[in-house]
């Protein structure tokens, strides 16, 4: 079963690591989705976020593609090229999720 974790999820976990109250750690954490957003919006085209020991978020650019073709009707389309994100987990985070899943 897939688990969904929310912003407010976040918050609360921080609140406990640094000991702090939810309503302070929910703005800081609020901040910081913000300011990730805000700078992969700003990237002209591509850019690189680099946490160390979490990972790295990347806007990339596609390519375009002249012949796409459409799978319902089979019509060959133009697909512009656009931007997507891409997430890579860190060395840490990395480790732990190489770990096998227990039965």
């Amino acid at each position: 079963m897939k688990v969904t974790i929310t912003k407010k999820d976040v918050a609360k976990r921080t609140a406990k690591i640094v000991e702090e109250k939810i309503y302070l750690t929910e703005k800081i954490v609020d901040g910081v989705f913000t300011a990730l957003r805000e700078f992969m919006e700003e990237a002209d085209p591509e850019i690189r976020i680099e946490i160390r020991d979490f990972g790295v978020f990347e806007v990339k650019t596609t390519k375009p593609k002249p012949k796409a073709r459409n799978p319902k009707t089979g019509e060959i389309i133009y697909v512009p090229a656009r931007r997507k994100t891409h997430f890579k987990a860190g060395k840490l985070l990395k480790e732990v999720l190489k770990k096998p899943l227990a039965k």
